[in-house]
């Protein structure tokens, strides 16, 4: 089979949430000499994307999202692997820790999100529901992530969004992650009240508040690394 005709079958497969063809494909495309980075932007990825645009504009609804999720981590657990350094590293668009906030076992929509933000090149550590505030901390340092995701569905469960701040914030450790909350109880005023960082109504909102400010973050950084270092008499200058 063409090149071009397994990309376009790798596409579909993610839009039709078929297992067993995205896994038939991904080998098929190996095997044909298919660069696996291709293979996951002109393929799979663009199948997620349509997905994404469909459940959007309310074309289809969670199960046929959740299908095709499904679909692409079997494509992706074949073609990631593959993946020499280089690649990884112009695929990669950042690292994020993920999960459900403490007492709420809800995770569709989080699932949902991580497969999206996991088609766009974004190194996802997924924690599940029910993560504390502990454990998401602990999993960002271990990883050296960008930003933390917290979904939440029930409002008795949005004060742990609250909680992970203050957590970070009492710990010294809230520069160095975005905090990104989101879910069906979530609003915009709320994630300002509690100063977090991003907010995104639907999972392709949060790649796109994710990627915005991930990439802010890395500019600042930048610049501060290209700021001389000026000390007069033991004291740093600004």
């Amino acid at each position: 089979m063409p090149q071009t005709n397994i990309l376009n079958q790798l596409r579909e497969v993610v839009i039709n949430g078929d297992d067993e063809s995205a896994k038939k494909f991904a080998i098929e495309a190996l095997e044909v000499g298919i660069d696996p980075l291709v293979a996951i932007k002109d393929g799979l990825t663009e199948g997620m994307e349509v997905i994404g645009r469909q459940f959007r504009d309310q074309e289809i609804y969670l199960p046929q999202v959740v299908m095709a999720a499904d679909a692409m981590k079997v494509a992706l657990e074949i073609l990631e692997p593959r993946l020499s350094e280089d690649k990884r590293s112009e695929r990669k668009v950042g690292t994020v820790v993920i999960g459900t906030g403490f007492g709420d076992i809800h995770d569709i929509g989080k699932n949902i999100l991580a497969a999206l933000l996991r088609a766009a090149g974004v190194e996802i550590h997924d924690l599940g529901n029910d993560v504390s505030n502990a454990d998401f901390m602990n999993k960002a340092k271990e990883v050296n992530a960008d930003a933390i995701c917290m979904s939440a569905l029930l409002t008795a469960s949005m004060i742990y969004q609250k909680d992970l701040v203050k957590y970070l914030d009492d710990a010294r450790e809230r520069d160095k992650f975005l905090i990104i909350v989101g879910g069906g109880a979530v609003s915009p005023q709320w994630a300002t009240k509690i100063k977090a960082d991003g907010y995104g109504k639907l999972a392709e909102d949060g790649i796109q508040v994710l990627k915005r400010l991930v990439s802010e973050r890395k500019m600042r950084m930048d610049q501060e690394m290209k700021r001389p270092l000026l000390i007069e008499g033991g004291e740093e200058k600004q």
